[in-house]
Order: C-alpha cells, then sequence, then structure tokens
C-alpha cells in the first residue's frame, strides 16, 4: 500500500478536505504515477453532492489527471518511469465485451470502472487525481505528448476527448457548418477542437458577454440563445450541434437549428431529464444523439491530436485548498475556462 495525501468530500453536503488515503501497491500492469495537475470538471461536484446518486464517502474526486510516471509494474512495457502520462474518467473494464474489444471501453458491456467512486475489479473503491499519487491499470493510462501545456492538458482528459469524440464521429470538418451550445469547460475546448478539424464554427449562448472569446478561441460566428430572433435566423443552418451545457434547454429549439440529416449531440449532463417533440426529428430527418467521453484508443489520439495543433485548456491554476471555493465558481460560471489543482500544494 501507498499512503498519500488527498482532498476528499466527507458527505454530500460538507465541504472537501485534506485527508490521507491508502493506493494499492504496485501489480504487474500497474503504473504508479506521481500526479502533477488534475482538473476540477463539473461532473466531479454533481458526484460528490449527490446529484446523481448515493456514493461511497469519504469521496476523493478528479478523473482530469497528468502526472510523472515514477513505478512500473514487472509486466509494463508501455511506460516508463519519467514518462508524461494522463488518466481520465475511467481506470478499467472487462476488456472481454463487444463494445472493450471495439475499443468503447467507456461503454463497456459489464460497467466500466470510473476513476472515483467505482468498484474496480478487486472489489476496492477508486479514488481520484484530487491527490499527490495514483495507481491505474497500464491499459488505462494515456501519453501526454510533449507538445501540450501540462496543466493545460489535465482538461483534455475529460473535457477534450467528451467534445472530441462526438465531432470526429458526426464528420465536423471542412464544409461543416457546428454549432458549439455554451462556452464553459467543455464548450471552450469545443471550439478549439471543431476549429483546427476544419469546421465553420458557430458558438450559441445564452448573452454575447464572452464573444470575444469565442472569436479568440476560433469561432467564426457567435449568437446569444437568449434573443429569440437567433432561432429564426439560424433555423435549418447546421449540420451538427454539440451541446455542452449540463442545464435544461429546449430541446425542439435547437433541433430546428439542424439542417436535414443535421445531428443534435448532447454531451452535458443535467440533473433532470430533457424532452422533445418527435415532429422536431421527423421534419427535416434529424437526429438526436448523446455521447460520453471515448475509449483509450479515441483518447490517445485526440492527445496526439491536440499536440500537433498546440491545443489545450484554458486554465486557471489553483492551490489545494482553494477547491471548495473553485466549486462554487464553477456553479456561478465564474471560471474561464477550467479550474486545475497544482497537486504539489497537497503537501
Amino acid at each position: 500500500m501507498v499512503r498519500v495525501n488527498a482532498y476528499a468530500a466527507p458527505s454530500p453536503s460538507e465541504p472537501l478536505a485534506p485527508v490521507i488515503i491508502e493506493r494499492r501497491a504496485v501489480g504487474p500492469n500497474d503504473v504508479l504515477i506521481e500526479i502533477t495537475y488534475a482538473g476540477i470538471c463539473h461532473s466531479d461536484i454533481h458526484t460528490v453532492r449527490g446529484d446523481w446518486g448515493p456514493q461511497p464517502y469519504p469521496l476523493v474526486p478528479g478523473h482530469e489527471i497528468v502526472g510523472i510516471v515514477t513505478e512500473v509494474g514487472s509486466e509494463v512495457t508501455r511506460h516508463q518511469v519519467g514518462d508524461r502520462v494522463g488518466v481520465g474518467c475511467m481506470v478499467n473494464s472487462c476488456r472481454e465485451c463487444t463494445n472493450c474489444r471495439n475499443g468503447d471501453e467507456q461503454y463497456c458491456l459489464a460497467g466500466m470502472v470510473a476513476t472515483y467512486g467505482g468498484t474496480d475489479r478487486d472489489g476496492t473503491i477508486t479514488q481520484g487525481g484530487y491527490a499527490t499519487h495514483v495507481v491505474v491499470d497500464a491499459d488505462f493510462v494515456l501519453s501526454v505528448p510533449a507538445g501540450i501545456d501540462f496543466a493545460a492538458a489535465a482538461p483534455l482528459l475529460c473535457a477534450g476527448i467528451t467534445t472530441y469524440s462526438p465531432l470526429r464521429r458526426w464528420g465536423a470538418g471542412p464544409g461543416r457548418k457546428v454549432a458549439i451550445v455554451g462556452l464553459g469547460g467543455l464548450g471552450h475546448l469545443a471550439v478549439k477542437i471543431a476549429h483546427a478539424l476544419g469546421a465553420e464554427v458557430t458558438v450559441l449562448s445564452q448573452s454575447l458577454k464572452k464573444q470575444e472569446d469565442g472569436l479568440r478561441l476560433g469561432a467564426d460566428h457567435y449568437h446569444a440563445t437568449g434573443d429569440p430572433d437567433t432561432f429564426t435566423q439560424l433555423a435549418g443552418r447546421f449540420d451538427l450541434i454539440i451541446n455542452t451545457v449540463s442545464a435544461q434547454i429546449d430541446v425542439d429549439a435547437y433541433l430546428g437549428l439542424l439542417a436535414v440529416d443535421g445531428t443534435l449531440v448532447n454531451v452535458g449532463a443535467p440533473g433532470e431529464p430533457l424532452s422533445l417533440n418527435v415532429f422536431s426529428l421527423i421534419g427535416a430527418r434529424r437526429s438526436y444523439a448523446g455521447s460520453m467521453i471515448g475509449g483509450i484508443r479515441e483518447t490517445q489520439e485526440m492527445l496526439d491530436f491536440c499536440a500537433e495543433h498546440q491545443i489545450g485548456a484554458d486554465i486557471e491554476l489553483i492551490s489545494a485548498d482553494k477547491i471548495n471555493d473553485a466549486y462554487e465558481r464553477v456553479l456561478a460560471s465564474d471560471v474561464r475556462y477550467r479550474f486545475v489543482i497544482d497537486t504539489a500544494t497537497l503537501g
């Protein structure tokens, strides 16, 4: 066992606080990572506050992890001591089902093992990246290319792959009109990636207050959804819309912005159900879809793509004692665009 410093949520209603947790001993196919930076994802907040169901407390969140390999198991060949690596939203899967064999471990039929709050194959409860070290199966450890700023790379392990995967799957590229709903942690990376893929990019945000940022990040157009004329002006415009917001939206209104055969993909995860009128789909052979992160192979592809195009998250680096303040600021949309914890401040 390895004892490490961490920050954990004691319960759904209490602030996160310093703790000492135990990591398993490094097994033959394990990698011990000294965590350098850990991103704060909106889903961390949803999870520790019980919005998505009961959790095993105390719980250490964090699934946007980058760090340096300090030890490898006897059977590990893909990673070496000193490598820059990352860990995203999952740390294990069955490896045997159709989805795992196809490289879609996130859709493992037996249930992928989440980086925190999950039950690993050995029966232990996983603890996340708000910590100084983590032990992870080598098959779920990614290589972080030197071309990406290390701190700015951390959010790519969730926000980056969450947006890259649907943009690639639904064909964002030259000649395609893509809209990004929301310019937050997910949305700002979606804009960067869609622009790098060669698409014509439009940001759809509640107001124009982030318009300058959106255009700087690579958007070609920026419209306020708080203006009713926007939905009339842009009707039937887009081939693909990526909805990144974790809140209620008028699904029918956004479907109306799609061209024939267009697709609206939800990657935001609101706490309440969304509804739609099926005629919003039938009227123009539209599709409404969802997407969740990506498999290990695709996540590595995303990291390599981001290195090639010099894409990293726009971040605000914080010390561990500011985590609870950061949670409140995320809920108030007061961050541009992702908080990242300097884990050296964990002591």
